[in-house]
Protein backbone atom coordinates (compact mmCIF):
# COMPACT_ATOMS: atom_id res chain seq x y z
CA UNK A 1 0.00 0.00 0.00
CA UNK A 2 1.30 3.38 -0.58
CA UNK A 3 1.03 6.15 1.84
CA UNK A 4 0.68 9.29 -0.67
CA UNK A 5 -2.42 10.97 0.03
CA UNK A 6 -4.59 11.18 -3.26
CA UNK A 7 -6.38 14.93 -2.55
CA UNK A 8 -10.28 14.87 -3.63
CA UNK A 9 -12.32 17.82 -3.19
CA UNK A 10 -14.84 17.79 -0.29
CA UNK A 11 -18.77 18.32 -1.23
CA UNK A 12 -20.59 20.28 1.03
CA UNK A 13 -23.79 18.17 0.27
CA UNK A 14 -24.78 14.96 -1.77
CA UNK A 15 -24.94 15.80 -5.48
CA UNK A 16 -26.25 12.57 -6.70
CA UNK A 17 -29.99 11.11 -6.32
CA UNK A 18 -30.45 10.12 -2.49
CA UNK A 19 -32.23 6.47 -4.52
CA UNK A 20 -29.65 4.38 -6.28
CA UNK A 21 -30.63 1.43 -8.09
CA UNK A 22 -28.97 -1.82 -7.04
CA UNK A 23 -27.29 -3.41 -10.17
CA UNK A 24 -29.42 -1.21 -12.37
CA UNK A 25 -33.08 -2.81 -11.47
CA UNK A 26 -32.65 -4.52 -8.61
CA UNK A 27 -35.69 -7.30 -7.74
CA UNK A 28 -37.12 -6.28 -11.29
CA UNK A 29 -34.25 -7.22 -13.90
CA UNK A 30 -31.64 -9.05 -14.72
CA UNK A 31 -28.94 -7.60 -13.20
CA UNK A 32 -26.24 -5.29 -14.61
CA UNK A 33 -27.34 -5.61 -18.15
CA UNK A 34 -29.18 -2.67 -19.87
CA UNK A 35 -33.03 -3.39 -19.45
CA UNK A 36 -31.65 -3.47 -15.97
CA UNK A 37 -31.26 -0.05 -16.20
CA UNK A 38 -34.21 0.85 -18.66
CA UNK A 39 -36.50 -0.67 -15.68
CA UNK A 40 -35.08 1.54 -13.24
CA UNK A 41 -35.35 4.50 -14.93
CA UNK A 42 -39.34 3.28 -16.15
CA UNK A 43 -39.81 3.58 -12.43
CA UNK A 44 -38.45 7.08 -12.41
CA UNK A 45 -34.62 6.29 -10.86
CA UNK A 46 -32.24 8.74 -11.50
CA UNK A 47 -29.27 6.80 -10.35
CA UNK A 48 -27.79 2.84 -10.71
CA UNK A 49 -25.26 1.06 -9.00
CA UNK A 50 -23.38 -1.16 -11.12
CA UNK A 51 -20.63 -3.72 -11.23
CA UNK A 52 -17.56 -3.34 -13.67
CA UNK A 53 -13.96 -5.57 -14.66
CA UNK A 54 -11.98 -6.51 -17.37
CA UNK A 55 -12.46 -9.24 -19.69
CA UNK A 56 -9.17 -11.35 -20.77
CA UNK A 57 -8.65 -8.93 -23.69
CA UNK A 58 -9.02 -6.05 -20.98
CA UNK A 59 -12.56 -4.68 -22.69
CA UNK A 60 -14.48 -2.98 -19.22
CA UNK A 61 -17.77 -5.02 -18.93
CA UNK A 62 -20.48 -5.45 -16.60
CA UNK A 63 -20.31 -8.59 -14.09
CA UNK A 64 -20.59 -9.24 -10.47
CA UNK A 65 -19.15 -12.40 -10.46
CA UNK A 66 -15.98 -13.85 -11.25
CA UNK A 67 -17.17 -16.33 -13.35
CA UNK A 68 -20.36 -15.83 -15.71
CA UNK A 69 -22.25 -18.91 -14.10
CA UNK A 70 -24.59 -17.35 -12.17
CA UNK A 71 -26.08 -15.26 -14.51
CA UNK A 72 -25.79 -16.12 -17.99
CA UNK A 73 -26.12 -19.60 -20.04
CA UNK A 74 -22.18 -19.87 -19.89
CA UNK A 75 -19.45 -21.71 -17.75
CA UNK A 76 -16.09 -20.48 -16.96
CA UNK A 77 -13.95 -17.57 -15.46
CA UNK A 78 -14.33 -14.10 -16.71
CA UNK A 79 -10.77 -12.96 -16.88
CA UNK A 80 -10.28 -16.07 -18.85
CA UNK A 81 -12.86 -15.27 -21.87
CA UNK A 82 -12.76 -12.97 -24.04
CA UNK A 83 -15.64 -10.07 -24.54
CA UNK A 84 -16.11 -11.37 -28.01
CA UNK A 85 -17.07 -14.48 -26.08
CA UNK A 86 -18.66 -13.05 -23.23
CA UNK A 87 -20.88 -11.16 -25.46
CA UNK A 88 -22.48 -14.76 -27.13
CA UNK A 89 -24.05 -15.13 -24.01
CA UNK A 90 -27.98 -15.23 -22.97
CA UNK A 91 -27.50 -12.88 -19.62
CA UNK A 92 -31.44 -12.60 -19.00
CA UNK A 93 -33.05 -15.71 -19.85
CA UNK A 94 -32.08 -16.89 -16.60
CA UNK A 95 -34.07 -14.27 -14.60
CA UNK A 96 -37.13 -14.80 -16.92
CA UNK A 97 -38.29 -15.26 -20.64
CA UNK A 98 -39.13 -11.87 -21.43
CA UNK A 99 -35.33 -10.77 -20.79
CA UNK A 100 -33.84 -13.76 -23.32
CA UNK A 101 -30.91 -11.95 -25.42
CA UNK A 102 -30.02 -9.59 -22.63
CA UNK A 103 -25.96 -9.29 -23.03
CA UNK A 104 -23.57 -8.14 -20.32
CA UNK A 105 -23.03 -4.74 -22.38
CA UNK A 106 -19.71 -2.93 -22.19
CA UNK A 107 -18.92 -0.05 -20.30
CA UNK A 108 -18.99 1.93 -23.39
CA UNK A 109 -22.85 0.67 -24.39
CA UNK A 110 -23.26 1.15 -20.64
CA UNK A 111 -22.47 5.37 -20.67
CA UNK A 112 -24.28 5.22 -23.53
CA UNK A 113 -27.46 4.10 -22.27
CA UNK A 114 -27.65 6.30 -18.77
CA UNK A 115 -26.63 9.41 -20.64
CA UNK A 116 -29.70 8.70 -22.60
CA UNK A 117 -31.86 7.72 -19.72
CA UNK A 118 -30.61 10.97 -17.48
CA UNK A 119 -28.96 8.05 -15.25
CA UNK A 120 -26.44 9.34 -12.97
CA UNK A 121 -24.30 6.25 -12.04
CA UNK A 122 -22.31 4.49 -9.35
CA UNK A 123 -19.60 2.47 -10.98
CA UNK A 124 -18.14 -0.28 -8.52
CA UNK A 125 -14.83 -1.74 -9.82
CA UNK A 126 -15.10 -5.29 -9.21
CA UNK A 127 -11.46 -6.73 -10.16
CA UNK A 128 -11.02 -10.45 -10.71
CA UNK A 129 -8.54 -11.99 -8.12
CA UNK A 130 -4.98 -10.95 -9.40
CA UNK A 131 -6.21 -7.69 -11.46
CA UNK A 132 -6.93 -5.27 -8.62
CA UNK A 133 -4.59 -2.33 -9.89
CA UNK A 134 -4.71 -3.21 -13.90
CA UNK A 135 -9.13 -3.12 -13.17
CA UNK A 136 -8.75 0.12 -11.39
CA UNK A 137 -6.59 1.52 -13.55
CA UNK A 138 -8.58 0.77 -16.72
CA UNK A 139 -12.13 1.12 -15.52
CA UNK A 140 -11.28 4.78 -13.89
CA UNK A 141 -9.89 5.44 -17.58
CA UNK A 142 -12.50 4.32 -19.48
CA UNK A 143 -15.29 6.56 -17.08
CA UNK A 144 -13.19 9.38 -17.34
CA UNK A 145 -13.55 9.15 -21.59
CA UNK A 146 -16.79 8.18 -21.87
CA UNK A 147 -18.80 10.35 -19.48
CA UNK A 148 -16.46 13.51 -20.98
CA UNK A 149 -17.91 17.20 -20.39
CA UNK A 150 -20.77 15.56 -18.32
CA UNK A 151 -21.60 18.06 -15.66
CA UNK A 152 -22.34 15.34 -13.35
CA UNK A 153 -19.53 12.05 -13.33
CA UNK A 154 -20.04 8.78 -12.05
CA UNK A 155 -18.82 8.24 -8.45
CA UNK A 156 -16.80 5.50 -8.47
CA UNK A 157 -16.02 2.37 -5.74
CA UNK A 158 -14.20 -0.68 -4.88
CA UNK A 159 -14.25 -3.40 -1.87
CA UNK A 160 -10.44 -3.44 -3.01
CA UNK A 161 -8.01 -0.80 -2.03
CA UNK A 162 -5.63 -1.47 -4.49
CA UNK A 163 -8.47 -0.90 -7.21
CA UNK A 164 -9.63 2.06 -5.64
CA UNK A 165 -5.97 3.30 -5.04
CA UNK A 166 -4.73 2.63 -8.97
CA UNK A 167 -7.90 4.55 -9.56
CA UNK A 168 -7.03 7.47 -8.02
CA UNK A 169 -3.82 7.69 -9.55
CA UNK A 170 -5.08 7.09 -13.10
CA UNK A 171 -7.87 9.60 -12.80
CA UNK A 172 -7.62 11.33 -9.95
CA UNK A 173 -10.31 14.17 -10.39
CA UNK A 174 -12.85 11.34 -10.43
CA UNK A 175 -14.99 11.17 -7.14
CA UNK A 176 -14.34 8.00 -5.16
CA UNK A 177 -15.99 5.94 -2.06
CA UNK A 178 -14.30 3.23 -0.27
CA UNK A 179 -16.78 0.06 -0.08
CA UNK A 180 -16.91 -2.01 3.38
CA UNK A 181 -19.21 -4.65 4.78
CA UNK A 182 -18.53 -3.76 8.63
CA UNK A 183 -16.85 -0.14 8.34
CA UNK A 184 -13.51 -0.98 10.16
CA UNK A 185 -11.35 1.38 12.71
CA UNK A 186 -9.36 2.44 10.12
CA UNK A 187 -11.86 4.40 7.52
CA UNK A 188 -10.57 7.26 8.13
CA UNK A 189 -7.09 6.56 7.19
CA UNK A 190 -8.70 5.02 4.23
CA UNK A 191 -10.46 8.30 3.31
CA UNK A 192 -7.17 10.45 3.72
CA UNK A 193 -4.89 7.75 1.63
CA UNK A 194 -7.45 7.58 -1.06
CA UNK A 195 -8.83 11.01 -1.20
CA UNK A 196 -12.48 9.70 -0.90
CA UNK A 197 -15.31 11.92 -0.78
CA UNK A 198 -17.79 9.20 0.69
CA UNK A 199 -17.72 5.73 2.47
CA UNK A 200 -19.85 3.07 1.15
CA UNK A 201 -20.92 0.25 4.04
CA UNK A 202 -23.62 -2.45 4.49
CA UNK A 203 -26.52 -0.92 6.49
CA UNK A 204 -26.74 -3.85 8.59
CA UNK A 205 -24.15 -3.33 11.48
CA UNK A 206 -24.57 0.96 11.01
CA UNK A 207 -26.24 2.39 13.66
CA UNK A 208 -26.55 6.55 14.32
CA UNK A 209 -23.42 7.33 16.36
CA UNK A 210 -21.40 6.10 14.05
CA UNK A 211 -23.04 7.31 10.79
CA UNK A 212 -22.45 10.25 12.87
CA UNK A 213 -18.89 10.13 13.24
CA UNK A 214 -18.39 8.79 9.39
CA UNK A 215 -20.33 12.55 8.54
CA UNK A 216 -18.71 14.79 10.93
CA UNK A 217 -15.42 13.34 9.31
CA UNK A 218 -16.60 15.32 6.28
CA UNK A 219 -17.59 12.10 4.29
CA UNK A 220 -20.87 11.59 2.56
CA UNK A 221 -22.37 8.21 2.99
CA UNK A 222 -24.05 5.42 1.08
CA UNK A 223 -25.51 2.16 2.34
CA UNK A 224 -26.66 -0.83 0.64
CA UNK A 225 -28.51 -2.83 0.00
CA UNK A 226 -31.71 -1.88 1.78
CA UNK A 227 -34.88 -2.69 0.94
CA UNK A 228 -37.23 -2.23 3.95
CA UNK A 229 -38.93 1.39 3.60
CA UNK A 230 -38.92 1.73 7.55
CA UNK A 231 -35.07 0.99 7.53
CA UNK A 232 -34.45 3.53 4.99
CA UNK A 233 -36.35 6.23 6.99
CA UNK A 234 -34.17 5.43 9.94
CA UNK A 235 -31.08 5.41 7.84
CA UNK A 236 -31.80 8.86 6.22
CA UNK A 237 -32.62 10.01 9.90
CA UNK A 238 -29.47 9.58 10.94
CA UNK A 239 -27.97 11.78 8.40
CA UNK A 240 -26.94 8.62 4.96
CA UNK A 241 -26.78 10.50 2.03
CA UNK A 242 -27.69 8.02 -0.23
CA UNK A 243 -30.05 4.37 -0.28
CA UNK A 244 -29.35 1.51 -2.92
CA UNK A 245 -32.10 -1.00 -2.69
CA UNK A 246 -33.06 -3.50 -4.71
CA UNK A 247 -36.47 -3.06 -4.13
CA UNK A 248 -37.15 -0.17 -6.26
CA UNK A 249 -40.60 -0.87 -6.25
CA UNK A 250 -41.08 -0.28 -3.00
CA UNK A 251 -38.31 2.81 -2.48
CA UNK A 252 -38.72 4.96 -5.55
CA UNK A 253 -37.00 8.02 -6.90
CA UNK A 254 -39.24 10.15 -4.55
CA UNK A 255 -38.92 8.21 -1.49
CA UNK A 256 -36.82 10.30 0.95
CA UNK A 257 -38.02 13.67 -0.49
CA UNK A 258 -39.87 14.33 2.71
CA UNK A 259 -37.07 12.93 5.00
Amino acid sequence: MSDRSTPAPLWPTWPYPRIVAHRGGGKLAPENTLAAFETGASLGLRMVEFDAKLSADNTVFLLHDDTVDRTSNGHGAAAQMTYADIAKLDAGSWFGARFAGQVMPTLAQVAERCMALGLAANVEIKPCPGREAETGKRVAEAVQALWAGQALPPLLSSFSYEALEAAAAAAPDLPRGMLYEAVPVHWREDARKLGTVSLHASHQPLDGPQVAQIKAAGLQMLVYTVNDPVRARELAAWGVDAICTDRIDLIGADFLDDA
